[in-house]
């Protein structure tokens, strides 16, 4: 159906979320009808945050907000939904507009197979009635649907549209760019230029899909990188773990600017750790690349001075490659914490492949890579 036709039934004027690629037709109707306005339109930090700001929606106008997001971003609503809009509490009525990957029967990445099987299971452990949206659902069984929910809104309960691949269109097209020259996989050939055999720890997204690609190319294996296919926002929490408990070992982490907005917590407590063999590194193009390409609000965001107040020992930013090989080689003289921000330009190969092994093997050969004697 027509995102327009979805919007209209919906009846609301507020709308916080984070992107999904199944919900880019969505993304883009409102990127195109609001842009990023405080009053209309945010894209949040993570779903919980969104949660949160439909709850101030509410609270402030006593209307009902739409959450927007991918199915993987449930767990970080189900605190907000059980503790903050439950009935039982204050009864904050929210509608959720949720992307579902890894439908049971629908091909997806490993990722989101479990996710998937369980996405209409976490709503209904949440009290959250929802209603499934596929391509062949019509306008009228949407409005239906609708009018059924009203009145669980009305009590003070929130509902859910579940969207199935492909369900929702939208003719119009949205183009996401920046002034910044560089690219991500040309920025992260870089990078293992100067790593060698060190562990890296990269993140969610089209980052682990080009370092995959470039230790293919290179003739490598892949013994070197975790790749943190899923758990967005978690990479830099990870490599803070292994560099903890491999003190010998210098650990990098390549890490992005939505995933790095999204538990933004992680930067305090890496700086705070003082872990002197840990380099953390954010490559900023101010945008949800991997789902669409909408805007974060990194792209104004003084990255560097968050990380100055966090406490990292070493803080450096690059926008041209011989500033970022001159960066990294500093980096390594030293064993000290660092931060890098790397200013990045948006757009990927079209023909980026995925990685060919599962997050299994990933994961075994990188454990045997780190500690030989680990099996």
């Amino acid at each position: 159906m027509k995102v327009e036709a979805l919007i209209n039934i919906l009846g609301a004027d507020y709308f916080a979320g984070v992107p999904d690629s199944q919900l880019k037709a969505l993304c883009n109707y409102l990127m195109n009808r609001y842009g990023i306005d405080p009053g209309h339109h945010v894209i949040a930090a993570n779903e919980g945050n969104a949660t949160a700001l439909a709850a101030g929606y509410h609270l402030a106008t006593g209307k009902t907000a739409v959450v927007y997001m991918q199915n993987s971003g449930e767990g970080n609503i189900i605190n907000p939904v059980a503790s903050l809009l439950d009935e039982r509490v204050y009864g904050i009525p929210v509608i959720f507009v949720i992307g579902w990957r890894g439908e049971p029967g629908v091909h997806d990445e490993p990722q989101h197979i479990y996710q998937g099987m369980v996405t209409t299971k976490l709503l209904e452990d949440m009290g959250i009635e929802h209603f499934v949206v596929g391509q062949e659902t019509t306008a009228d069984e949407v409005a239906a649907a609708m009018a059924d929910f009203e009145k669980v809104l009305s009590e003070g309960r929130s509902v859910a549209f579940v969207i199935r691949k492909g369900a929702l269109s939208y003719d119009e097209k949205v183009i996401y760019q920046n002034d910044y020259q560089m690219t991500r996989e040309e920025i992260i050939r870089h990078i293992t230029a100067v790593t060698g055999e060190d562990p890296i720890v990269s993140t969610t997204g089209k980052a682990s899909r080009e370092l995959f690609e470039i230790r293919e190319q290179a003739g490598q294996d892949h013994s070197r990188d975790f790749l943190t296919v899923g758990s967005m926002g978690h990479a830099s929490s990870i490599a803070l773990g292994i560099a903890a408990q491999k003190p010998d070992r210098r650990i990098w982490c390549i890490d992005g600017d939505g995933a790095a907005l999204m538990h933004m917590g992680a930067m305090a407590l890496i700086g705070s750790s003082g872990m002197d063999n840990l380099v953390h590194i954010v490559i900023n193009n101010g945008a949800h690349e991997t789902v669409g390409g909408m805007p974060t609000v990194a792209g104004g965001l003084d990255v560097t001075a968050v990380a100055t107040a966090c406490g990292y020992k070493h803080v450096y930013s690059a926008k041209d490659y011989d500033r970022l090989d001159d960066m990294l080689e500093e980096i390594k003289s030293k064993r000290e914490l660092a931060f890098l921000e790397i200013k990045c330009g948006i757009g990927a190969r079209e023909d980026l492949g995925r990685p060919t092994t599962t997050p299994k093997e990933n994961k075994e050969a990188f454990m045997a890579g780190l500690s030989p004697s680990v099996k």
